[in-house]
């Protein structure tokens, strides 16, 4: 199977430009975030396999195990290529019982770069998102402290630059007073378009967008969120190209803006390849005409509850 990126297009991540379509590691942990994978060898598979195909831009969490996926990314690719920019997050830390705890102050947070560094096998971490606590939309609250007190790892030297995540426009504008802000990661994708004029804005200052749940590295979208109309003409639109619905909703992403990044996650190979692949599909007028006819915001299915907190 012939697989490029080329046409995703490249965007800034930090000091460096990397192919849009990237990887979300969160997937490869177990059930719920939690322990291990069922199959080790293949989530180490699936890692080497990105790199391979051209992924540049890997997304993990020391707290995604805890540990795990980290873990597994070390043992897949360390020592890293050349070009390869790994994006970790800090602001929450796992409970006894799977659970996820709010973890800001300046020592946690310094704790969780320290997290990060020991399981990735780093002298200094490529980006580090704050993330936001909270499930659904973002809350306005000041993130002044804890980016702060990331800010003072950089100083440090033990982070290259800084991102947000789960944030409001303010929280971005609050951050970006604090220290440079080299990627914002929020709740986006085809149905979901409140973040519609921050994308805009970003693009405009060439600071990257990732898109989660966008097709991310989970499940969710567009299983069980769109509404049956919406699913019958993003089918509509997949099935004259030979692509599934998810394949299309990536290439929409990849079609919305320039500075716009998609980690799609995969537990199997054959996944990760069908993923890359939508890097290729060539979405005509007609075709981003009727996709945006569907947008707009739609909620949860309540039969499948809530995403996983990431």
């Amino acid at each position: 199977m012939t697989i490029t990126l080329e046409r995703s297009g490249r965007v800034p991540l930090g000091d460096r430009t990397v192919n849009r379509l990237g990887f979300g590691g969160m997937k490869l942990a177990g059930h719920r975030v939690t322990g291990p994978p069922a199959d080790r060898g293949a989530a180490v598979a699936v890692l080497r396999r990105a790199v391979e195909l051209g992924v540049e831009h890997i997304e993990t969490s020391d707290h995604y195990g805890p540990h795990v996926v980290n873990q597994l990314i070390r043992e897949a690719l360390h020592p890293y290529p050349e070009g390869l920019v790994i994006v970790t997050k800090v602001g929450a830390r796992r409970t006894t019982d799977g659970g996820w705890a709010e973890a800001l102050s300046p020592e946690e947070l310094r704790r969780a770069v320290q997290d990060n560094l020991r399981e990735l096998d780093l002298d200094v971490l490529d980006v580090v998102s704050l993330r936001m606590p909270g499930l659904g939309e973002p809350a306005e609250r000041s993130l002044a402290e804890p980016f702060e007190a990331l800010a003072e790892l950089r100083q440090e030297g033990l982070i290259r630059h800084l991102g947000v995540s789960h944030v409001t426009p303010l929280q971005v504008a609050e951050a970006r007073s604090v220290a440079p802000v080299a990627c914002v990661q929020n709740h986006y994708n085809l149905i979901h378009r409140v973040d519609d004029p921050l994308i805009d804005a970003l693009a405009r200052e060439g600071i990257a967008y990732t898109a989660l749940e966008g097709m991310s590295y989970t499940s969710f979208f567009p299983n069980g969120v769109m509404t049956p109309r919406q699913s019958a003409a993003l089918e509509a639109v997949a099935r004259p190209l030979g692509a599934s619905p998810a394949q299309v909703a990536m290439a929409w992403l990849l079609a919305r803006s320039a500075n716009l990044l998609v980690i799609p996650g995969a537990a199997s190979v054959a996944q990760l390849e069908q993923n890359v692949a939508a890097a290729a599909l060539e979405l005509d007028p007609l075709d981003l005409a009727e996709l945006e006819r569907i947008g707009g915001t739609s909620g949860p299915d309540p039969d499948r509850g809530s995403p996983a907190r990431r």
